[in-house]
């Protein structure tokens, strides 16, 4: 009831992003749908459809536009992946956007003569930060896959970044959280606070800089960021923070093209993120894993059980093998081998909790936050993008370029220092994740497509490692239920669990008590998090392409239109 109460009071704003983007209307194509976590990021899609352009172009504005006015969640200062499906030919690809090392990082920069970890090393200043790959990303997908000019896709985030959005609850509740964080920023202070505090509820955010920097994205494509004066601004300023970049860092950066991970489970096929993203072969894991159980609904205790046991050994996987492939020798064929995951599940007890350390207890995993955003596409023709974008801590490093108007990320964070030492989540990680120059850090993104005869759910999350068990979660009870309902996926609760610490992980007020009892007797020690996690964005178009229908978490406040 609330998403639809949001949507109406927001009708008449639609007019309004009309007039933004540069569109006589917005009314959506037929079978066409945009979930996103921003509702002026959702609109700037539409916008963009309205144009003539596909659901590529609209991923672009609304990733575009998910940068400005979610700077603390995502912006072009960072990274993430795009998951695509093109109708005409049924080419599915994914694109890498993913932040690298710089040629200078080495493990030494980050640890002291005795091997601990300087405090902040990977999450503040200039060593914190990666080479951004999202500009990049967003350039590619418009060149190879898009029907508009990249400027025109972009538009729709010119116009917000110069003329700035309204101060909400939400912007207003996580800037508070990193108010000294960004006060230590002159330049992110003076763009992101209000006279040196939090911005009241109606405050307009303007960020004329960055308006400038996505023009020339615009009109030059990746080069005008990676290489000229934006690309000596960023360097510049990683480096007085205490970083060691180069020129060669940025203009070496390319946007790759991956094969998607596939699995079947029962008649479905699930499409998901490949390394370096560790998102889609959990998920891939975790699903086959579980063909030997019947599986309905995944809240239900004794289902339940099964997935915890099943998370349990995906991510004990990930924490001993997984990193970017490109650099490391990551065994993917066998963790994803039939055979091998079917001895995998055969040592889950149906009816008692494994232990993690019976696991050969090493090393666990190692993840990013839940300071990310992800949208879901759809157009009329059938073409869709699932794409999940991150700068790793709220407002990333703190750092703004110059006067780029660019927030950096502090993504660095998310590789491996040491193997006994964990980041700022108590997570560990492998040697195959270790720092080296022009690597990748491992991620948890994990954008998707879950594909049977009533049609396709495109689906993802922020959350960091709980992003894997978000999508995991839906993609079950979708497979499950008799009808689609995608605002019953995204708004129901969640549990979690990632092998260490070994524990299950429980939303507040989201289980009964009969439930944890259940889950309890089972042997599970389960710990209730201090707040509700994620922000599932969920789109479902049907096989024929008649319909399709759109959902936003309710636990962001955000609004999915269609």
């Amino acid at each position: 009831m609330k998403i639809y109460l949001e949507a109406r009071a927001f009708v008449a704003a639609l007019f309004v992003c009309c007039a933004l983007c540069g569109t006589a209307r917005a009314t959506p194509q037929p079978a066409a749908a945009i979930a996103s976590a921003h509702p002026l990021a959702t609109r700037a899609g539409y916008a963009v459809l309205e144009q003539g352009g596909n659901a590529f172009d609209a991923a672009i504005a609304v990733a575009a536009a998910l940068a400005v006015v979610e700077p603390y969640s995502s912006g072009l200062g960072g990274g993430g992946f795009f998951l695509l499906h093109r109708a005409q030919d049924g080419h599915q690809v994914f694109v890498d956007g993913r932040e690298i090392a710089p040629a200078a990082a080495k493990r030494e920069q980050y640890v002291d003569e005795s091997g601990k970890l300087h405090p902040g090393a990977t999450t503040q200043g200039g060593t914190s930060v990666g080479v951004p790959g999202l500009p990049a990303a967003l350039a590619h997908v418009a060149r190879r896959y898009g029907r508009l000019p990249l400027a025109a896709s972009l538009a729709p985030a010119v116009k917000l970044a110069r003329d700035g959005f309204p101060v909400d609850n939400r912007y207003a509740r996580i800037a508070k959280l990193r108010e000294q964080h960004l006060q230590n920023s002159p330049r992110a202070a003076a763009i992101f606070l209000h006279e040196g505090t939090v911005p009241t509820l109606g405050h307009v955010v303007r960020q004329p800089e960055l308006a400038v920097t996505l023009e020339r994205l615009g009109r030059e494509g990746a080069p005008a960021f990676y290489t000229g004066h934006i690309a000596e601004a960023l360097v510049r300023a990683v480096n007085a923070a205490g970083g060691a970049w180069a020129k060669d860092d940025l203009a070496g950066y390319r946007a790759v093209e991956r094969e998607p991970i596939r699995v079947r489970y029962r008649d479905a096929t699930i499409v998901s993120a490949p390394l370096p993203s560790a998102g889609g072969i959990a998920l891939a894991q975790t699903l086959t894993m579980l063909q030997g159980y019947d599986i309905g609904d995944p809240l239900e205790p004794r289902n339940a059980h099964l997935v915890v046991e099943a998370l349990r050994r995906a991510f004990h996987d990930r924490a001993l093998h997984l990193g970017d492939s490109d650099q490391a020798s990551v065994p993917v064929a066998h963790l994803l081998d039939r055979e091998y995951l079917r001895q995998r599940a055969a040592t889950i007890d149906p009816r008692h909790a494994s232990s993690s350390a019976a696991l050969e207890e090493r090393n666990a995993v190692k993840t990013e936050s839940g300071n990310t955003t992800h949208l879901s596409v759809v157009d009329g023709a059938g073409n869709r993008v699932a794409a999940t974008l991150s700068i790793n801590w709220i407002f990333g490093s703190g750092i703004v370029a110059g006067d780029t108007g660019v927030l950096l990320n502090n993504e660095m964070d998310d590789f491996t220092v040491r193997t006994d030492v964990a980041n700022s989540y108590r997570l560990h990680g492998s040697d195959a994740n270790a720092i080296a120059p022009g690597k990748r850090p491992l991620s948890s993104m994990t954008p998707t497509f879950v594909e049977d005869s009533r049609g396709v759910l495109v689906v993802g999350a922020p959350g960091g490692s709980r992003i894997v068990s978000q999508v995991l979660l839906a993609t079950l009870a979708h497979l499950h239920a008799r009808r689609v309902d995608v605002r019953a996926l995204v708004a129901a609760p969640r549990y979690h669990h990632q092998y260490l610490p070994d524990r299950v992980e429980i939303e507040p007020d989201a289980f009964g008590a009969s439930w944890s009892q259940a889950m309890s007797s089972y042997g599970h020690r389960l710990e209730t998090a201090r707040r509700k996690w994620g922000n599932l964005q969920a789109v479902f178009q049907a096989r024929d392409l008649s319909s399709a229908e759109a959902a936003s978490d309710p636990r962001g406040g955000d609004i999915a239109w269609y």
